[in-house]
């Protein structure tokens, strides 16, 4: 048995569990193999909402909107980290008081030393700002492309560094005749004589 394989010391375990505690940015949890929550840490109220009480022995899909519930995305979920080791994914989850949040999930199956599967390890982060501030860049980006699309009067493009027509508006058409299907990914050289 090497080092990555040794059973864990008391003190490695002890380790473990008090980092678990003490940890209330990220919800950490063991479930059994069939998907039930056995234990969870200080996180898990802060994010999810449970009490420790309200939530041990309830099926994980909770924090599932209905729509992935009906959908069999909890059981989906058991079965690639079960059959992989690991399943990672991020995606809207539920609080206990309804509300939504963008989650970032690592779900990791515990095997014992015989290979038999004992349930999992799962970990939740709240990324709900880093999703807001991703969308908010998506539409920026989507509202000035829609500004330069609607602008007849000048010819806007962009290039990238080797100087590849990356955008063409309508203006371009207008002014210099090519359609965007005929410039786009040619060199602006194409503009010179």
């Amino acid at each position: 048995m090497n080092d990555d394989t040794a059973p864990a010391s008391g003190f490695s375990s002890a380790w473990l569990r008090l980092w678990a505690e003490s940890t209330d940015d990220y919800s950490i949890f063991a479930l059994s193999p069939d998907g039930v929550v056995m234990t969870r840490n200080p996180g898990g109220k802060r994010i999810q909402g449970y009490q420790a009480h309200e939530i041990i022995g309830q099926r994980f899909s909770v924090f599932y909107t209905e729509t992935d519930r009906a959908s069999g995305m909890p059981d989906a979920e058991l079965r690639a980290a079960a059959s992989s080791g690991r399943h990672v994914t991020e995606g809207w989850r539920q609080r206990k008081d309804g509300t939504m949040f963008w989650a970032n999930v690592v779900m990791t199956a515990l095997r014992g030393c015989d290979g038999q599967l004992l349930g999992f390890g799962k970990v939740i982060q709240d990324v709900s700002d880093k999703k807001a501030a991703h969308d908010a860049v998506l539409e920026s980006e989507r509202s000035f492309r829609l500004l330069v699309e609607g602008v007849t009067d000048y010819a806007l493009y962009m290039l990238d560094p080797s100087g590849t027509i990356t955008s063409w508006n309508i203006g371009g058409q207008r002014i210099n005749g090519y359609a965007a299907d005929e410039v786009l990914g040619q060199h602006f050289s194409c503009f010179s004589t």
